[in-house]
């Protein structure tokens, strides 16, 4: 997978807080030099959704429009967890993602952002036929908003730390244009996947397990453990253990170019729009 020179702009933004609504995150990425944007669909620990209004969602289309930007990645709580041992844990999972979809059809073509959920002692293949499960009630054709299930570090009883686990949920979901990935650097690094210094080798493992043409989006974020650490501690660009050459790389790579990139790192605003400069070659 040789990287060619740049045809496509880098479609790269950070994670926003939904707050102030809709056209104010929209207004904030573009104070921040972005073309895309992430954001939580309610507070991150779960809870309620704040009501959603159409009319701030319109004006943020709009703007979207006006700005070239890319997809939008709206993340679903940390709180969610599919394949929860728990009859009531998986309840709220199913609540959650059944409002999550429904508001985010006021954003059309929306990515919605999953944590594949931790078994919790069931053991990894009851996890994984719990997620896809929840899947299979809650997708419809219908729907533009398509869900992606991230790449985990492997901590714990997480499922996602491996390719070929997410590739067996997607095998089990029966609307599999309604499903994606979303890899995110920290973890898959963390996980044991060399993007530091065999990125090639990573995205060719990946399109064997998944392809590559079910990448739909990546969190940008170092590290701050080593390589196969099995422990999710973002770093920001260039402090941690893959290094901003490496991360460089990879939001240049030809074959991720045009993809959504949403930095999650430990950052203030100004730090986020440095780091938009940095990955594009503007700094």
């Amino acid at each position: 997978m040789e990287t060619k020179p740049e045809t496509r702009p880098l479609v790269i933004g950070c994670h926003l807080s939904a707050s102030k609504g809709y056209l104010a995150m929209g207004e904030e990425a573009v104070r921040l030099g972005a073309n895309t944007f992430q954001f939580f669909t309610r507070n991150p620990r779960g809870g309620r959704a704040r009501e959603a209004d159409p009319a701030d969602a319109d004006a943020l289309c709009t703007l979207c429009r006006a700005h070239d930007f890319g997809p939008l990645v709206a993340h679903a709580p940390y709180t969610l967890n599919a394949c929860a041992a728990e009859p009531k844990i998986r309840k709220f999972a199913r609540l959650c993602m059944r409002e999550d979809l429904a508001r985010l059809e006021l954003l059309s073509g929306t990515l919605y952002n999953l944590h594949p959920g931790s078994h919790v002692g069931q053991g990894t293949e009851t996890g994984i036929g719990l997620t896809a499960a929840l899947l299979n009630e809650l997708l419809s054709e219908q729907q533009s908003t398509v869900v992606l299930l991230e790449t985990m570090s492997g901590q714990g009883s997480e499922i996602g730390g491996s390719f070929d686990e997410l590739a067996e949920i997607l095998a089990r979901v029966a609307l599999s244009g309604k499903v994606g990935v979303c890899l995110d650097t920290c973890h898959v690094f963390a996980a044991g996947y060399d993007i530091k210094d065999d990125l090639e080798g990573v995205l060719s493992s990946f399109d064997r397990a998944i392809g590559l043409s079910r990448l739909r989006a990546l969190h940008i974020n170092d590290s701050m453990f080593g390589l196969g650490s099995r422990r999710d501690r973002h770093a920001r660009v260039g402090e941690g253990s893959i290094g901003a050459e490496a991360l460089i790389r990879v939001a240049r790579h030809e074959a991720l170019r045009g993809l959504p990139m949403i930095l999650e790192t430990p950052n203030e605003p100004d730090g986020y729009a440095r780091e938009i400069r940095l990955l594009r070659g503007e700094a």
